[in-house]
């Protein structure tokens, strides 16, 4: 679809969906990005809120606000009005729509999903044009929420992930000098609870279009409900927001303690942890500043979450276990997330008792390469060969329910080829082109070589001028570190 475009009093220009050129809109956008984070750094607030408007009403932003929303996770959930953006056309359409003048968002189409202890967790999922408004306006928003973050935050914000946020807590607790306790903390009903009136008072966006996503209510089963806290879980902003909401906690904690105190906080979204000294350290002063903080924003902890440990006893985070042991700490994958990985593996396998070998290796490999590069930078070796042996123990009763009057070493020629010392669980496959013969195999986590991963600096973001040259060389290192692992979609052994 090609439209034409006014761009100013006179003149237009000729958009088309398929033909646009995204990396100069994306230059373009990350240039007026890195400005606001310029402004915001120098303190000039009303520079950043210029430039702010500026982007937010550029047709390069939003092209790449629609580009966001239709090619992610969520593109084919549809909110209330049952509209997806699904074509060229319908993609351009929208973006042309996302004007502030006479906006008026929809309520959210309320669902449910079930979390790991059994409870379920609410989700607010606004409507095509409700989230390319907020990709829009969270570009915006990001370079100053960027520069004002905490450093040791590492949940919902570009370049960073878990494994930073592990990488943080081995360098804060490794060492003999280290810290000995550690405050593990969780917030109860974060995105849920948090004060509409904090939010609008503090976060440096358009406060009119804030206050209609906050207020705009949800839809479930017929029935509208009023939000009179929190920011739905669904939204594009919301991680954002709660970033923003929970920023300034890492500060306060430095000045409240002294330095010989240790105290270091690693964040990821709502979930944390505070290292300190002493047990009462953190009981009688560093947890009762965190919930004078929280209360702020109208937020508590979570009473069956939050508690101090010995880091001998060891805890979990993130899905990780940190313990020391004899004075030596070592994070493995936790005991939980091994069993919770099991489970699904065995779920998988069991409901899929008639189904071909080689539907059943494409329904496994994903779930084994993405659970085994979550923790392949962590001492996770042994787990992994557990992960194997319980993976390759359903694997064969699965066969042997196939085959209940054949022999095992039937079984074993039919569904298992040597490789190396050991064997794997395959199915030949032939080109129907080339009439080439091979064996496409079932992955293993322990084909994944275990290797460290480099923490983010701390004080970057891909806002700084002066970090290009940091984020080019790790985007690098990333790609030389995928390339030098096994290829996760096929495993393939050449026959005989």
């Amino acid at each position: 679809m090609t439209v034409k475009v006014s761009t100013g009093a006179a003149s237009t220009c000729t958009v088309n969906w398929d033909a646009i050129n995204w990396h100069p809109i994306e230059q373009q956008v990350k240039r007026l990005q890195m400005r606001i984070a310029k402004a915001t750094r120098e303190n000039r607030t009303a520079k950043a809120k210029a430039l702010q408007w500026l982007l937010t009403h550029s047709l390069n932003a939003k092209l790449l606000a629609v580009k966001k929303v239709t090619s992610n996770k969520g593109a084919k959930t549809a909110g209330i009005d049952n509209t997806l953006w699904n074509t060229p056309a319908k993609k351009l359409k929208g973006a042309l729509s996302l004007n502030k003048r006479g906006y008026q968002p929809h309520a959210l189409r309320r669902l449910y999903i079930p979390k790991k202890n059994g409870k379920k967790r609410p989700l607010g999922i606004p409507t095509m044009k409700d989230r390319a408004m907020q990709a829009l306006y969270q570009l915006a928003l990001e370079p100053i929420a960027e520069t004002l973050a905490d450093k040791n935050s590492y949940g919902f914000r570009p370049k960073r992930s878990a494994a930073d946020a592990i990488e943080q807590c081995f360098k804060a607790l490794c060492y003999q000098r280290s810290a000995q306790w550690v405050l593990e903390a969780d917030i109860q009903a974060c995105f849920d609870q948090i004060s509409h009136q904090w939010l609008v008072n503090n976060i440096p966006i358009d406060k009119s279009i804030l206050e209609k996503w906050l207020q705009c209510g949800t839809f479930y089963q017929g029935q509208w409900s009023a939000t009179k806290a929190g920011t739905p879980q669904g939204g594009i902003i919301s991680p954002t927001l709660a970033n923003r909401t929970l920023d300034g906690l890492e500060i306060m904690l430095k000045t409240l303690c002294r330095r010989k105190d240790k105290v270091n906080l690693v964040r990821y979204a709502d979930d944390f942890i505070i290292t300190g000294t002493s047990k009462e350290l953190l009981e009688h002063r560093v947890k009762p500043a965190v919930e004078q903080f929280l209360a702020q924003r109208e937020l508590t902890l979570s009473p069956e979450k939050t508690k101090i440990t010995h880091i001998e006893t060891g805890f979990d985070f993130l899905g990780f276990n940190l313990r020391k042991y004899k004075g030596k700490l070592l994070i493995k994958p936790a005991k939980a997330s091994v069993k919770r990985h099991l489970a699904e593996m065995r779920d998988l396998i069991k409901s899929n008792p008639t189904c071909t070998t080689e539907h059943l290796i494409r329904l496994l490999n994903p779930k084994i390469s993405g659970w085994s590069n979550y923790y392949r930078h962590v001492v996770a070796y042994d787990r992994f060969r557990f992960v194997d042996y319980q993976t390759d123990k359903a694997l064969w009763q699965w066969c042997q329910r196939r085959h209940p009057k054949k022999s095992n070493a039937w079984i074993k020629a039919r569904y298992y080829c040597r490789q190396g010392l050991g064997f794997r669980f395959y199915t030949p496959m032939v080109n129907e082109t080339t009439q080439q013969s091979w064996l496409w195999c079932l992955y293993k986590a322990t084909d994944l070589p275990i290797v460290r991963h480099i923490k983010i600096r701390a004080e970057c973001h891909p806002y700084l001028p002066e970090a290009d040259a940091y984020f080019e060389q790790r985007a690098r290192w990333i790609k030389r570190r995928k390339s030098e692992a096994i290829e996760l979609k096929k495993l393939l052994k050449p026959k005989g």
